[in-house]
């Protein structure tokens, strides 16, 4: 299969050098672009099935009539913070 490019992008120049700043070492401003678009990719993609999992289990809820109050999610989200911040000292 043959290799593909995205368009090219019009930017500022200080959008440009602001991007140049912060790149590693050894590291192309092309790499540079072709990570932050694939980083996107996969973050939306979860954001995808993490919607659809909620939809799905929204309509779950409303099949079986069995829904968790949302003092009980807080509450349940509440003690994890307190186990997390225990087990990070």
């Amino acid at each position: 299969m043959k290799n593909a490019s995205f368009p090219s992008l019009r930017v500022t120049p200080e959008f440009r050098e602001a991007a140049e700043q912060v790149l590693q070492e050894g590291e192309s401003l092309s790499s540079f672009v072709e990570a932050s678009i694939r980083e996107n990719i996969a973050r939306r993609q979860l954001q995808g099935e993490f919607v659809a999992r909620g939809l799905a289990s929204r309509e779950d809820a409303r099949a079986t009539g069995n829904y968790t109050s949302a003092d009980a999610v807080v509450g349940r989200l509440e003690k994890m913070l307190v186990s997390a911040k225990k087990a990070r000292k």
